[in-house]
């Protein structure tokens, strides 16, 4: 019998055996069968993956001057308000560490992450207390990574490829409104544009209005990634892997940047000129289109440098872009404004009334007053003229004529639609015409956000009085038989807002009254006229590039419909506005202009509003016997068209055909015709 501590023993080399076998077993299996997955393994703790941002398309002009490029620049940022909840000093001694690593003083840090608050002074942050602030751009690689390796030193600091844009300004021009912004993607936005497919990151940037917003989809680019390589102090040795980021397509305008300068100086010169005379214009806009619907520069007043939203705004720079008392400059007024066009409506009534059996050869009465029952509504304080063609009515801008024939058609009309609110009202016949010509719709340029003015139709006029009888202005309660001239328009308004008066006839078709149009629209109806009769979808957009230049899209002006106006009544018209600037209401503001050189239409437009200084508008085409090009000023509370608006017109017209007097100079447009669509290819 074998002793029991023997057995004992023996039980303990099996054991031993059997563990060794086990270990040896697992280690050869690590070493030889799972070689593949343990290395890889490993290499996750050799390498480090970086995102690299898609660097974002450029946005140019005509010509291919960029008036938008991008780039991604390595950029430390610091979120303060994570500092101030998980340090016991508000981050002092992470600043302290973080200074010497950027090069930086630390004052000069601590300066950069303060907030601009009532009694700190520049420099400062001017943005979000709650997004991280960019202290320092195009850090190296080695810097990055030993802040993202070591987030119990650096907490709340973050080193990542950040997108910077830049703004050159090619020659001066500045179309800010219709460039657009930028802003990081929020998650609302993320959801929209879903995040998977476009490969978006919580802090990229998206377009939010203009161009940006348009075309943001084309503009912004699919992010790549980089594998590198480092030690274990956090040092890069080498780029393991890489896919490279997609760059964003390039937005190629119709824009031409000479042109959009001499617009901004214009419509700025204007305005100047209104203030000293003891107007009080603080906005307008100036557009100018070719006649086949491509936008060649668009002005807006007041303007701003789009660089201001680059590191957030301040309280004081958010009040100037939204504020009233600066003009809103956030707004691009040519597509959101919304003014009376005053008599260059004219051109749409004088249409209408042929259309519905007035001769185009007829004469017709410019008495100083014309009265509808007591109502009593004058030539802007002219004397009579007696009778007069339509020709002569235009070019003399005799609201009278236009007051009767918007009284006669009214009279002509359905009226039984008087007879009891409804909303089915069939449309009048004057507003007809006007819808025709693109008024009272937007326009379907390729910008956002496009105010559609207004035309007033017995269905318009339905729903303002149901909506503000009782509720809204109010009409039933403000109103008072015997009150102010207000008050007592509310208490009849309240009574029969929604009725088509005759009063409200007249004045519509000299574009007053209810009737207000938009810039762009006032363009877009003048490009019409100019062209024969195509009424256009007008297009900034001209083409979109790939980043090697390759062209992926053509942008073209869609037409929107054929006007139902005669072409022996187009032609009419046209001629009626040569004889304006030579002879009528703005052959003032073309003195001394080289006529004979380029033939310049137009028609003034004075629009009165009671309480304001009145509107002043121009528009105008060119050359006069084959239009190219169709140039429109408006210019709320500057005074009259032939002013304020058609002089800046003709400094227009003078830079873009290279005129000053009888002197030729450098012409922006030679012969005003757009350049070929440039080649442009990566650098």
């Amino acid at each position: 019998m074998i002793p029991r501590s023997r057995r004992r023993l023996f039980g303990l080399y099996v054991i031993s055996l059997a563990l060794l076998v086990t270990l040896g077993g697992r280690l050869w299996y690590l070493q030889v069968l799972d070689t593949t997955h343990y290395k890889a393994l490993a290499q996750v703790n050799q390498t480090r993956k970086i995102v690299v941002p898609a660097v974002r398309g450029m946005i140019t002009d005509d010509t291919g001057k960029p008036f938008v490029t991008n780039q991604t620049k390595l950029t430390v940022s610091v979120d303060m308000m994570q500092l101030s909840q998980t340090t016991k000093d508000n981050g002092k001694a992470v600043l302290a560490r973080l200074a010497p690593l950027l090069h930086m003083p630390v004052k000069t840090l601590t300066e950069k992450v303060r907030l601009c608050t009532r009694g700190v002074k520049q420099p400062c942050w001017t943005g979000s207390p709650y997004q991280p602030i960019p202290v320092a751009e195009n850090v190296t690689s080695t810097i990055a990574l030993q802040i993202m390796e070591q987030p119990g030193l650096f907490p709340g600091i973050t080193a990542q490829l950040a997108p910077v844009v830049d703004y050159p300004m090619p020659a001066g021009a500045n179309p800010a409104q219709v460039l657009g912004y930028l802003q990081p993607i929020t998650q609302q936005e993320m959801a929209k544009e879903h995040l998977p497919q476009t490969g978006y990151a919580g802090d990229d940037l998206v377009g939010q209005s203009g161009l940006e917003a348009q075309y943001n989809t084309a503009l912004t680019g699919m992010p790549g990634t980089r594998t590198v390589a480092v030690n274990a102090a956090g040092n890069v040795l080498n780029t393991v892997a890489e896919q490279p980021a997609k760059t964003g397509d390039t937005l190629v305008t119709s824009l031409n940047a000479k042109v959009q300068r001499i617009a901004e100086q214009a419509l700025a010169s204007a305005i100047a000129r209104a203030r000293a005379a003891g107007n009080s214009a603080n906005q307008g806009a100036a557009v100018v289109e070719t006649t086949d619907g491509r936008i060649v520069a668009m002005a807006s007043y007041p303007d701003y440098n789009p660089s201001i939203w680059t590191n957030g705004i301040s309280q004081q720079q958010f009040k100037y872009l939204f504020g009233t008392a600066s003009g809103e400059p956030v707004l691009n007024w040519a597509t959101q404004g919304q003014y009376a066009p005053g008599s260059t409506f004219k051109v749409t009534s004088t249409a209408a009334a042929v259309a519905d059996g007035f001769s185009l050869n007829g004469t017709y009465q410019c008495p100083a007053v014309f009265n509808i029952g007591s109502s009593k509504f004058f030539n802007d304080g002219e004397p009579g003229q007696g009778a007069m063609s339509f020709r002569t009515a235009l070019i003399q801008s005799c609201d009278t004529v236009y007051y009767e024939l918007g009284y006669q058609m009214w009279q002509t009309d359905n009226n039984k639609a008087n007879n009891e609110p409804n909303p089915h009202a069939p449309i009048q016949k004057m507003q007809k015409m006007e819808v025709e010509w693109g008024f009272g719709n937007p326009t379907g340029i390729d910008l956002p956000s496009e105010a559609t003015g207004t035309i007033p139709t017995r269905q318009w006029l339905y729903y303002m009085w149901k909506d503000n009888a009782h509720k809204g202005q109010n009409w039933c309660k403000n109103g008072k038989r015997d009150g102010t001239y207000v008050q007592q328009i509310e208490y009849q308004d309240c009574i029969d807002g929604w009725v088509w008066e005759p009063g409200q006839a007249a004045i519509a078709a000299i574009g007053q009254g209810y009737v207000t149009a938009t810039p762009l629209q006032l363009t877009n109806a003048y490009t019409a006229l100019a062209n024969g009769g195509t009424l256009y979808e007008p297009r900034i957009g001209e083409a979109l590039l790939s980043p090697s230049g390759k062209l992926v899209q053509k942008i073209v002006p869609p037409v929107i419909r054929h006007l139902p106006v005669a072409s022996e009544t187009l032609s009419y018209i046209r001629s009626a506005l040569a004889g304006v600037v030579t002879q009528g209401t703005a052959a003032g503001a073309y003195a001394g202009f080289p006529l004979n050189q380029v033939c310049v239409a137009g028609k003034t437009g004075t629009a009165q509003i009671m309480g304001k200084i009145a509107t002043s508008v121009f528009a105008s085409f060119a050359p006069c016997n084959n239009p190219k090009l169709v140039v429109v000023v408006m210019l709320p509370n500057a005074g009259y068209g032939a002013d304020a608006a058609a002089p800046a017109v003709r400094q227009i017209w003078d830079g873009i055909y290279g005129l000053e007097g009888a002197r030729k100079k450098g012409a922006a447009l030679p012969g005003g015709v757009l350049p070929a669509l440039p080649k442009l290819a990566a650098k």
